[in-house]
């Protein structure tokens, strides 16, 4: 039986080969189209949310702020600057937080490194900040230490970015930089990281330095910002509200207020990342189901048309003892073949074109959104299994419909 319906299959594909073929392309366009929307959408979301954690991944950055409420009778107004020390109160007082750094910053700091001279933002830090800020050491350096803090060395850490400025076509480690005139040697460089949330610049075009030199050097007394980890994501609101009251408590401001201290939240920022991505990805998806739908719909039609004009063929095939049945599968075959063909053709074609843009190197930042598709082979055979039911489907109601007509009735049809 299935060597008959092959046999009858590739025989109407050879009568009817412009039909077959408009068939098998509508298919594999609405294939090709939806893989592709969904790929790029993909793609698109691991460029946002690896853009976002660039800058760093479940961590607050606090900085001093302004009252904006009286507070047991002191007036609005008042600014409370943060201190290193704060610190170590955060981390005695709320044991959910993980990790922590003080930032000293200083923007136009003067880099020279022989002939070459530039300006950046300079960070004074703690060895944690690597983890926090996801600024990890290239091989054959390291980042800052706890000795390099503890005995205020005059060490540098770069990104990678400035390191080329700095020392073109030479390994910076080991190498002598002054750094508004004072000497410092270089112990190592960023591995280069993809970057959209920043502050003051991104972290490839920075020199980060130990906190305690830089605050030795510049007679810093305050710091420019605290960053704090919480163990748990899932506590961050229950920490930010403690942090609240921990320094409220120092600083004597009502923990309600929240202009009292300013905090950048890198876990909400990404969790609101996260759903414009999945909204982005849901249009993306809307737009390739209509696609699959009309490509659906044109398979239905090429299928009613086919069984009206072998009307004839059919009632001589009943005529000749063929059962309903026998009549229903050949359609159904015939139209499950054709929507996997041109599924199959399409998600090939997808594939690669998929492929092709993702090699494509990253030449800026607009290349890594656009030239960055993520293919999802569970999409795309989900898609193929779609088109092949809606093929099936297509098949069944008109086959069923010529199945039921009176032979004698199906001879007359012209």
């Amino acid at each position: 039986m299935w060597k008959n319906l092959l046999q009858d299959f590739v025989g109407d594909l050879k009568t009817q080969k412009t039909r077959a073929f408009l068939t098998i392309f509508a298919v594999g366009w609405g294939t090709l189209s939806i893989v592709l929307l969904l790929s790029f959408g993909e793609g698109l979301k691991h460029a946002i949310l690896n853009g976002q954690l660039g800058a760093g991944e479940q961590i607050f950055i606090i900085y001093g702020g302004t009252t904006t409420r009286p507070y047991q009778g002191l007036p609005t107004g008042r600014y409370n600057p943060l201190h290193e020390e704060d610190l170590k109160l955060l981390k005695d007082n709320i044991p959910e937080i993980d990790l922590v750094s003080p930032s000293y910053g200083k923007w136009g700091a003067v880099l020279r490194a022989g002939s070459i001279q530039t300006t950046t933002m300079m960070e004074g830090v703690d060895p944690s900040f690597s983890i926090l800020r996801n600024m990890y050491p290239a091989a054959g350096g390291r980042f800052l230490n706890a000795q390099d803090v503890l005995q205020r060395r005059r060490v540098a850490f770069l990104g990678d970015s400035i390191a080329k400025r700095l020392f073109p076509g030479v390994d910076p480690v080991g190498q002598t930089l002054f750094v508004d005139g004072v000497p410092f040697t270089v112990v190592g460089t960023m591995v280069p990281k993809f970057q959209t949330s920043m502050n003051n610049g991104p972290d490839a075009d920075r020199i980060i330095i130990p906190s305690s030199t830089m605050a030795a050097l510049y007679g810093r007394t305050t710091v420019s910002s605290l960053i704090v980890r919480p163990r748990d994501a899932t506590q961050a609101e229950y920490v930010k509200r403690r942090i609240y009251e921990v320094l409220g408590a120092r600083y004597q401001f009502d923990p309600d207020d929240e202009g009292a201290l300013g905090i950048w939240d890198f876990i909400e920022n990404l969790r609101m990342s996260r759903l414009i991505a999945v909204g982005i990805q849901i249009f993306l998806g809307v737009v390739g189901a209509l696609t699959l739908t009309v490509a659906g719909i044109g398979l239905a039609n090429v299928m009613y048309v086919v069984v009206r004009e072998r009307t004839r063929e059919i009632g001589i095939k009943r005529a000749l003892g063929a059962r309903r049945k026998h009549i229903v599968t050949q359609f159904v075959a015939e139209a499950t073949l054709l929507a996997m063909t041109g599924g199959l053709i399409g998600l090939g074609l997808a594939a690669t074109l998929v492929v092709a843009v993702a090699s494509i190197p990253d030449a800026n930042t607009a290349m890594t959104f656009i030239a960055n598709p993520q293919l999802s082979w569970w999409i795309g055979l989900g898609t193929v299994g779609i088109l092949t039911a809606i093929g099936i489907f297509a098949g069944v109601l008109p086959a069923r419909r010529a199945a039921t007509v009176d032979p004698v009735e199906a001879l007359r049809y012209e």
